[in-house]
């Protein structure tokens, strides 16, 4: 099954901190894909893989339908892989894809980054509550998703490369942002991107039908 990951990416970038513009020596290469299963693999009893992992270490691929799901669900890691600055390897279908990719943003998106990000604060706080640890990785990616759901909600772009920010992140990677402080930037940032979802100009839903069309046309360049 890897061979699909070897033989059909479309898309393979880089995420992750060294696309953020958070990453230290020690930091690792986090890479996502999409390939695209032969169409006629389909036709079997046994359909292909809807993901893969590997055959790198911290590598993770999606089969085209499946990516183009999620992303109409608003879903900020998937989404991220489509304005990553790091690309490794685009092929015309890729191109496609990423000349397509503001068909997968709406206003939903204020419910998925805000949902996400209250996801894992709230993990934070229950884990500081039972043990008295804080995950400040955990609240790091909490605040820069809180930051750039307000982005994509008043510019239409998703914000990957937040280097603007890397000092007051790194800071609250390293603990040294006390917990009061976190969680007020926190409640601010979400008042933010309530503000942000009032007065956005992205529609209400993602244009399923230029998806659609864009799925089919991959499906058919893919029928040898």
């Amino acid at each position: 099954m890897i061979d699909l990951v070897e033989r059909h990416t479309v898309l393979a970038v880089v995420v992750g901190s060294r696309a953020y513009g958070l990453d230290t020596p020690d930091s690792d290469y986090d890479r996502r894909g999409v390939f695209v299963a032969p169409t006629r693999s389909f036709w079997q009893l046994d359909k292909p893989p809807t993901h893969l992992d590997g055959p790198a270490v911290e590598q993770f691929s999606w089969e085209f339908e499946r990516f183009c799901v999620l992303a109409l669900q608003g879903n900020p890691t998937v989404l991220e892989v489509l304005w990553s600055p790091l690309i490794e390897t685009v092929t015309a279908d890729g191109e496609g894809l990423l000349a397509a990719r503001q068909a997968f943003l709406s206003q939903r998106l204020a419910q998925t980054y805000g949902s996400y990000a209250r996801d894992q604060l709230d993990r934070v706080a229950a884990r500081r509550d039972r043990t008295g640890e804080t995950n400040h990785k955990q609240a790091m990616h909490m605040i820069r998703l809180l930051i750039a759901g307000a982005h994509v909600l008043r510019t239409g772009e998703i914000l990957v490369d937040v280097r603007y920010l890397r000092d007051e992140l790194l800071a609250v990677r390293r603990g040294e942002l006390a917990w009061a402080a976190l969680t007020a930037w926190a409640t601010e940032l979400l008042a933010e991107l309530a503000a942000a979802a009032a007065t956005s100009s992205l529609p209400e839903q993602p244009d399923r039908e230029s998806v659609d069309r864009l799925l089919t046309a991959v499906r058919e360049r893919n029928l040898p």
